[in-house]
């Protein structure tokens, strides 16, 4: 049986491929209405709060600029004003219908913001609405509940985001992503020997760091919400501060990393510690520095590592629809969850 999540995982190279055509023309404006801006507050929530950390890291990196991640209930429940002038508001919501979202945004306009909303629910839901600019993803109708190819594009519109606000990358690798994608698809590496490791186990760690975190949370999502597990997500170097303790026998590692990232050595040396102490290590990415160093190995994308991340999570969606199957779990409807998740 190909579950919907399965078959919209296979969706993505032509939603990212629609996604950049339909956004990349929106550079200027972007770049128009970020010239003031010395700050980004991204606003998110779920999956879409995992995009938000690789578009902080990805405009501190290469655009320059300092970026946070905002507390909706400061705005939502708290109602407190700050002094938002100078600051560029993003809000990011796949059905662009969560109503603290749309709020928060709101709010900081209030309080002097500029205001991006990333959505793939249309240029007319209530977040575009409330938007200076929206960037409106192409991913289509997305009905299996976990989130993936609305993801990979709320990834792609922050690297366009970022192409406007003048990091100092090349659109041309923004375009190869798609094809990466697709060949990731066709060949992710040994999820099975991944699947048989995880079957038995309570828990997993998945750790990275730098732009390869927000993949690390965003695996570490996936799994809780389709396979339940406790799936704990962390950058590796928190992970060294205290809890790698629970790394053990019953609760193996999950490691991921772009195979050019200044990053990869420290999680290279994360897999040969944790292999050392008997447990298990299975890599994402990384390429064969990582493979060689840990139990099993899922593949990574041939990109530079500030698009890496819309290829690196592929895998790990692949290794949760599966792993999901295996446990007797519908990976399309996970109990407990909804498609559009509002909260106070």
């Amino acid at each position: 049986m190909t579950t919907k999540m399965r078959s919209e995982i296979a969706e993505q190279p032509a939603a990212l491929r629609a996604t950049l055509d339909s956004l990349l023309p929106k550079v200027n404006e972007i770049k128009a209405i970020g010239e003031q801006a010395r700050q980004l507050l991204f606003i998110a929530r779920g999956t879409s709060d995992n995009a938000a950390v690789y578009g902080r890291y990805l405009v501190e990196s290469h655009a320059g600029r300092l970026g946070a991640l905002a507390a909706p209930s400061i705005a939502t429940t708290y109602k407190r004003r700050l002094d938002l002038d100078g600051v560029l508001a993003v809000a990011i919501s796949q059905s662009g219908r969560t109503e603290e979202i749309v709020e928060t945004l709101t709010w900081a306009k209030d309080c002097g913001a500029r205001t991006v909303g990333i959505t793939n629910g249309g240029a007319d839901s209530p977040l575009a609405q409330a938007a200076d600019v929206a960037l409106c993803t192409v991913a289509g109708e997305e009905k299996a509940v976990p989130a993936t190819k609305t993801y990979t594009t709320q990834l792609a519109a922050l690297a366009v985001l970022a192409l406007g606000l003048g990091a100092d990358v090349d659109v041309h690798e923004l375009r190869r992503v798609p094809e990466a994608v697709e060949k990731l698809i066709a060949e992710p590496g040994d999820v099975e020997a991944v699947v048989e490791g995880l079957l038995d186990k309570p828990g997993v760690v998945v750790s990275g760091r730098g732009l390869a975190f927000s993949t690390a949370l965003e695996t570490a999502l996936k799994l809780k919400e389709a396979c339940y597990l406790h799936a704990m997500g962390l950058s590796y170097a928190d992970l060294l501060h205290g809890p790698i303790a629970v790394v053990d026998a019953d609760t193996p590692a999950l490691l991921v990393a772009s195979e050019n990232s200044p990053t990869l050595a420290g999680t290279v040396a994360l897999a040969e510690r944790v292999v050392a102490a008997g447990a298990a290590a299975y890599t994402i990415g990384g390429g064969s520095a990582l493979a060689q160093a840990g139990t099993a190995a899922l593949n990574g994308p041939d990109l530079p590592e500030w698009v890496a991340p819309m290829g690196l999570i592929i895998p790990g969606q692949l290794l949760t629809e599966a792993l999901a199957r295996r446990l007797g779990i519908d990976p399309d409807a996970p109990r407990g969850l909804n498609k559009v998740t509002q909260t106070d």
